[in-house]
């Protein structure tokens, strides 16, 4: 097993939550340990490190990882924060009254953390592990409660309320249900609907069969599906916060994928504001429509010669 991925148990092991059991992650660690391929934990050490000229320099030289200039932001917000927050490692403890911007910001292994790691593939590793998710709490299992606390509700036609994860995305996915449907979809059923988290949240499978939508293709699916039976109407709905609209392209995709289906199409982008569609408003495809969810009473058809239905 190579260093990096002993750095990932160890960070798993230490409680540390999953977006930070990854390489970047495992790398920090090892440098902040001054560990290389050929050393034993037991050697860990305690360096100070500022990002750019300590850790990512340590990342090229020792494990041949070049990550580019511009990444020591994401170790910054994606690492280092959550590793001072789960008391991994210290901010500037060498010296502690240093500016926010100072360029001789830097990083240590904490004093505490470094007695566990020296442990690592030794008997006592476990126990010191946890004794120490013990004493400092267990930041995976902090994260997964504020998650929990924030998830974005969203209630089905059916009464049924389910929860998406955090998000201005999945908020734009709860308003589609909850606005969207009543004002401009009345009578229509929820045949799908994804989440950043996990994709296939809500999914009808057998009317999607029923209907010829492939159900082995959700990940092509737009955000929202919902269907019209009296009217055999499929509204396909696609919910932009920073991934793309129904543009041309989409629509050719979705038109391939959807070939076995006999339901009118309906194309619809939905946008949390104005801002976001005038952002957008360049790719959007001819015959789609627009819906804004701050303001949820109108519509903008890009359809020229008639307002919602198929075309």
């Amino acid at each position: 097993m190579s260093k990096i991925e002993e750095a990932q148990i160890i960070l798993k092991d230490l409680g540390l939550p999953k977006m930070q059991q990854n390489e970047i992650s495992a790398i920090t660690l090892l440098a902040l340990c001054n560990i290389k391929e050929q050393d034993n934990w037991k050697d860990s050490k305690k360096i100070s490190l500022g990002v750019s000229k300590g850790i990512m320099k340590f990342s090229n030289e020792f494990y041949g990882k070049n990550y580019a200039p511009n990444s020591r932001e994401s170790f910054r917000r994606n690492v280092l924060h959550q590793f001072v927050q789960g008391r991994i490692a210290d901010y500037n403890p060498d010296i502690p009254d240093l500016s926010v911007n100072s360029s001789r910001a830097h990083y240590a292994i904490s004093k505490k953390v470094l007695e566990v790691i020296k442990t690592y593939g030794t008997k006592e590793w476990k126990a010191k592990a946890i004794e120490f998710r013990t004493s400092v709490g267990d930041l995976s299992k902090k994260y997964a409660k504020n998650k929990a606390v924030n998830r974005v509700p969203v209630k089905l036609p059916s009464g049924k309320i389910l929860k998406l994860s955090p998000g201005k995305h999945n908020v734009v996915q709860s308003a589609i249900v909850e606005q969207f449907l009543p004002e401009f979809a009345s009578g229509s059923e929820l045949l799908y609907l994804g989440d950043t988290e996990q994709k296939d949240l809500f999914s009808d499978n057998k009317t999607m069969k029923e209907i010829g939508i492939p159900i082995d293709q959700h990940s092509k699916l737009p955000d929202v599906v919902l269907y019209h039976r009296e009217k055999n109407w499929l509204y396909l709905i696609e919910a932009v916060t920073s991934h793309g609209p129904v543009s041309p392209k989409r629509m050719v995709e979705l038109e391939e994928m959807l070939v076995n289906c006999d339901a009118g199409k309906i194309y619809v982008t939905a946008f949390p504001d104005f801002t976001e569609f005038k952002k957008w408003s360049k790719k959007i495809a001819w015959e789609t429509e627009i819906w804004i969810a701050e303001m949820p009473s109108h519509m903008i058809h890009f359809n020229g010669d008639k307002f919602m239905g198929p075309r």
